[in-house]
């Protein structure tokens, strides 16, 4: 009896019934898990706008951060205005000074009483408390009346197409300032950022490498740095240098990779004795080879994760430097000599803090959002 074939040949569907993916390298992997987590590639977005900003943005704008114009100080992005008598608006400002505004938002000039023709056809009264029966300068104005002793009532409100961002109290653009102000925290930041990767890298490598008695001692070296608070520390070493550029980055630079070397020395522990290292102490690869050539990249997750949180964390400390005053030298600007130059007029003019602390926000989120979405994308742990 002849046996019967148990098995039949099965027609293929075309793709559908492949099982296959594309390979990927290392790095497209990370890619690829980076960009499928929103908060991460929201934040590299905020923080590519934010490059753009700061690099591009100053030249696109015809105001420098110094340029001062002391006559239009103190005006808003947002005004309201009257209508003047000659088709024009008029804007007056907390100190009761007359504006004279286009129609289409440009700032054309301050009207004096006598000198412009103008300025008489108008007459500002301040604000009156009938119980004190006190002039108060600090609120809006309540009444203005033309030459005719009618009054004028507030017509719209517009943008001031002349400084988009409004003026500070000294007439500089605020845009401009905030453009140069996040040039030069972002600047400070990275370069910080940097060396202590540098520094942090090398120190815990070579810690964690050697171990032994030379781990103890390095160890220690770090502990005793780590028992100051590294915010008061970087206040002394401020206090003792200069103001400028430069000496903010040797105080950011001294302290802030004691971090950094811990977590170099933690993956260089877990790593120098796994199979290919020895594999390389076989062959006769010398430690500045084995340490760099093999401990550290496998270590770069980590270590980039770390740079991403210290990045906010500098920016953060150069903007409390400067706002406390020991920071960027005037009249250079950066977001924290904005938010210091802001404080006198937060209750009048609080837009002029508003601004730079927005930008703060966004940074911190950025980074701390970037810094997140790495970790998950470079722990092996999480592939899906």
């Amino acid at each position: 009896m002849q046996a019967s074939n148990k098995w039949e040949r099965v027609t293929s569907n075309g793709d559908a019934d492949r099982l296959y993916s594309k390979p990927r390298s290392f790095a497209g992997d990370v890619w690829f898990r980076f960009r499928h987590k929103p908060t991460a590639l929201f934040g590299l977005l905020i923080i590519v706008f934010l490059l753009l900003f700061a690099v591009v943005g100053p030249y696109l704008t015809p105001y420098g951060y110094d340029d001062q114009n002391t006559k239009l100080a103190n005006i808003p992005a947002i005004m309201q205005v009257y209508p003047a008598p000659d088709g024009q608006y008029l804007y007056i400002t907390k100190a009761l000074k007359i504006i004279e505004v286009s129609r289409d938002g440009q700032l054309v000039r301050q009207l004096k009483k006598g000198k412009d023709d103008s300025a008489a056809k108008v007459t500002v009264f301040p604000y009156r408390d009938e119980m004190t029966v006190t002039l108060d300068y600090t609120k809006t104005p309540v009444t203005v009346q033309d030459a005719d002793g009618n009054r004028i009532e507030k017509g719209t409100t517009i943008w001031n197409r002349t400084y988009l961002l409004g003026t500070d109290h000294l007439g500089r653009d605020i845009l401009s300032r905030l453009m140069y102000g996040t040039r030069i925290s972002l600047m400070v930041a990275f370069i910080a950022a940097l060396v202590n990767m540098i520094i942090g890298i090398l120190y815990g490598g070579i810690s964690g490498y050697l171990g032994g008695r030379t781990d103890a001692v390095m160890m220690r070296i770090v502990d005793i740095i780590s028992t100051i608070p590294l915010t008061l520390y970087v206040i002394l070493i401020k206090v003792c240098l200069d103001d400028g550029f430069l000496s903010i980055i040797i105080a950011l630079s001294s302290v802030y990779w004691v971090d950094m070397a811990r977590v170099v020395r933690g993956q260089v522990l877990s790593l120098k004795n796994q199979e290919f290292v020895m594999a390389a102490r076989t062959i006769g690869s010398s430690t500045w080879t084995i340490l760099m050539q093999h401990l550290i990249p496998n270590a770069m997750g980590p270590i980039l994760v770390t740079v991403t949180m210290l990045i906010p964390s500098a920016i953060f400390m150069e903007a409390f430097m400067s706002f406390i005053g020991i920071g960027i030298a005037p009249p250079l600007a950066s977001l924290g000599t904005m938010c210091n130059d802001a404080t006198d007029a937060l209750r009048t003019n609080p837009y002029q803090l508003f601004m730079p602390a927005l930008v703060i926000c966004f940074i911190m989120f950025a980074f701390n959002f970037v810094g997140d979405g790495l970790r998950d994308a470079l722990d092996p742990k999480l592939k899906k």
